[in-house]
């Protein structure tokens, strides 16, 4: 598994114990690349700590003929971010590629949210993904090369698709931190773009309990299309956001505009001077 259109490369994929990072870290080994497989192993809320799926994803790689190693650091800070990637660069040699998957689901409606669980989300979803993606930069642009991958959610972009309000805000800042990343580091030959998962894993096995899914939601699905913004080729993809469910693939924009009705409804009052619109 060494060969391949990443053959080279050396990833670092968090949360990547189970469900879909674990997808992410089987499907970037099978494309050659060796995988840093961060994970605490803990429970869908964060609570716990079992060094086992990290574990049992490198013996899966490594039975395949791939390289990776595990690791069980806890990416919610800064600090966090900085140990992972001088982990990979001391036993692989290097860092190219970043995968922001770790997270975890908690929190309830408004009324009910205590402000720890909003500081605790924001961590390990925001600052976890921006702290990993700051430690590895400057290697990444030094080399004139590298792909940051980080994870939305629906609940955060869509407001068909409702979630707890410290879940989605969370998940809503690391799309508006992939933007500026990747406008930053625009030019340098790193691109940073986002994926938005649709997939069956731990955290919705109630939904889907009672609400059966209608598409085939492996997380390998989702895997692939990480593998495809990882490669070469797709240097020229930047601050994309990807929708990716069942084997279909969406991208969600974001565009302004003059003439919907809204903006005539208000218009008007603006014009006008009234504060009845």
């Amino acid at each position: 598994m060494t060969s391949g259109p990443l053959g080279d490369r050396v990833a670092v994929v968090t949360g990547a114990g189970r469900g879909i990072g674990r997808a992410h870290a089987l499907h970037l080994a099978s494309l050659g690349a060796a995988v840093v497989v961060n994970d605490l192993g803990t429970s869908v809320s964060g609570t716990g700590r079992d060094t086992a799926p990290a574990h049992d994803v490198v013996a899966e790689i490594v039975a395949l003929g791939g390289r990776a190693i595990a690791d069980g650091t806890d990416i919610a800070s800064f600090a966090g971010g900085e140990q992972v990637v001088a982990r990979a660069r001391e036993h692989f040699g290097r860092i190219d590629i970043v995968v922001n998957n770790a997270g975890i689901a908690t929190g309830g409606d408004l009324a009910e949210l205590e402000e720890a669980e909003v500081v605790r989300l924001f961590m390990i979803h925001c600052v976890g993904s921006v702290g990993l993606a700051r430690a590895a930069a400057p290697h990444l642009v030094a080399q004139g090369w590298g792909r940051i991958v980080n994870t939305v959610s629906e609940a955060a972009l869509d407001r068909r698709f409702a979630s707890g309000v410290a879940y989605a805000a969370a998940k809503g800042a690391v799309w508006a931190a992939t933007v500026s990343m990747a406008k930053e580091l625009a030019g340098t030959g790193v691109t940073v773009n986002a994926i938005s998962p649709g997939a069956r894993t731990r955290m919705n096995e109630d939904l889907f309990r009672s609400e059966p899914p209608t598409l085939d939601l492996d997380p390998a699905h989702v895997a692939r299309v990480v593998g495809l913004l990882v490669v070469d080729a797709a240097a020229d993809i930047n601050g994309a956001v990807v929708h990716a469910a069942g084997g279909a693939i969406r991208e969600y924009t974001v565009s302004r505009h003059r003439d919907t009705p809204l903006v005539t409804r208000l218009g008007r009052a603006v014009q006008t001077g009234r504060q009845d619109a």
